[in-house]
């Protein structure tokens, strides 16, 4: 797997297929610089970074070629979209960029079919966003000492957005502090997001059936055109 963002080159999108679109385009991962190397990616796609909605559509290879495999509505960031290499925290946006998916995690049950990894939630667990803390953008089960409560996400207390979620790569394989902790794909709540992506319940639960780990899967996040052009990574 290859978290992180990928150095990009802008390409306006105008529409999301199962198979080349009009005029001879291919669809949208097959217009990508980079995809991460698995055949299984989710694209997260806004029209511009001021966007707090958009799309989330999960990709399949099949014989040499990318075939949609189902699609939902998203949200983002209450303020929108940020460029992940200086995206910074507390910001309420979402990083752009490739990233991995290293497990999942929920308060319900891991929908049947699920193969990625995935934790349940314990009244006790907690993702840490402290930036002093040795536990820095990392699911900890107690919070430790270090890990101040105010600055730290109790999950148990997320009853309907963690009901599943993705977690999602950016800033995490070698944390930078400040730049944002606990950016997951999870179940939508009453609006904008604090900077992860949503998507109402049965399509997350459709995508832990779809992700399956050994197909290396990733998430795109970008927009249609511009500096943060999905097709850019």
């Amino acid at each position: 797997m290859r978290p992180g963002v990928a150095v990009l080159a802008s390409v306006s999108l105008l529409l999301l297929a199962a198979g080349p679109a009009p005029c001879g385009r291919p669809p949208l991962p097959e217009r990508m610089a980079d995809t991460g190397g698995g055949s299984r990616l989710i694209t997260a796609q806004a029209s511009r970074t001021s966007s707090t909605t958009g799309t989330v559509t999960w990709w399949s290879r099949h014989g040499g070629h990318w075939v949609k495999a189902g699609s939902a509505p998203a949200r983002f960031g209450a303020k929108g979209l940020a460029e992940g290499g200086s995206r910074r925290q507390s910001t309420n946006t979402t990083p752009t960029g490739l990233y991995d998916l290293p497990y999942a995690f929920g308060i319900q049950a891991a929908p049947k079919g699920t193969t990625t990894p995935y934790r349940r939630v314990r009244q006790t667990s907690w993702w840490c966003q402290d930036n002093v803390s040795r536990s820095y953008n990392r699911w900890t089960d107690p919070r430790p000492a270090d890990c101040r409560a105010t600055e730290s996400e109790h999950l148990i207390s997320y009853g309907t957005q963690y009901a599943h979620a993705l977690v999602i790569g950016f800033n995490y394989e070698r944390p930078v502090r400040g730049r944002g902790a606990g950016i997951f794909l999870h179940v939508n709540g009453a609006g904008a997001t604090a900077g992860c992506v949503s998507v109402p319940l049965d399509a997350m639960r459709r995508i832990l059936d779809w992700a399956e780990p050994g197909r290396d899967p990733h998430i795109a996040i970008g927009t249609d055109s511009g500096p943060t052009s999905i097709t850019r990574y």
